[in-house]
């Protein structure tokens, strides 16, 4: 992995970290109550074994960011790179961003999307990107308040596990 892995302190009860193998089971905790704010814990299929392989393993896919409030673990953001053709160059995706309710509106989220763009213009990346549920206002006026724009000439688009089986399984146009 390329940037930054040290720890910034962030004023002085923060500090947002790199995650490590041991992070591995808060990660799996804070991605179910992210899940469980979200109304989708149902849909959690993650385990401690496959973030760990997927964070930590061979070929790893993502990162991860522990964030603390005076030593407590208070959120976690997870990221990898995509890559633009336009551009030319890496982009960084932030796939979650979590903080605990009780240490919301501290400036944690801030500070994992400081650390975050750092990290992106340190690996030269063009752009930073994430998703956002349309309902959740309050993530709205956050990301406005930072400067993110909503792009609205673009619609996001999901195949799901099965979804990918049913495609690749399919026939293969032939000219």
């Amino acid at each position: 992995m390329t940037g930054n892995r040290a720890s910034t302190p962030v004023m002085d009860a923060f500090r947002i970290r790199p995650a490590n193998v041991e992070d591995i089971p808060l990660i799996f905790r804070l991605i179910c109550e992210l899940a469980e704010y979200e109304g989708l814990l149902p849909e959690v299929a993650a385990t401690e074994t496959l973030l760990r392989e997927a964070l930590f393993g061979d070929r790893p896919r993502a990162e991860a960011l522990i964030g603390e409030v005076a030593g407590i673990p208070a959120g976690f953001a997870v990221y990898f790179h995509n890559f633009s053709t336009f551009l030319a160059r890496p982009g960084l995706y932030v796939e979650d961003v979590f903080v605990r309710p009780e240490y919301r509106v501290r400036g944690l989220g801030r500070a994992f999307f400081v650390h975050l763009a750092r990290l992106a213009r340190e690996r030269g990346c063009g752009r930073m990107e994430w998703a956002v549920l349309d309902w959740n206002e309050g993530a709205l006026r956050f990301y406005r308040g930072i400067g993110a724009r909503a792009v609205q000439e673009w619609t996001l688009h999901r195949l799901d596990e099965k979804g990918i089986a049913s495609l690749a399984d399919g026939p293969t146009p032939t000219s």
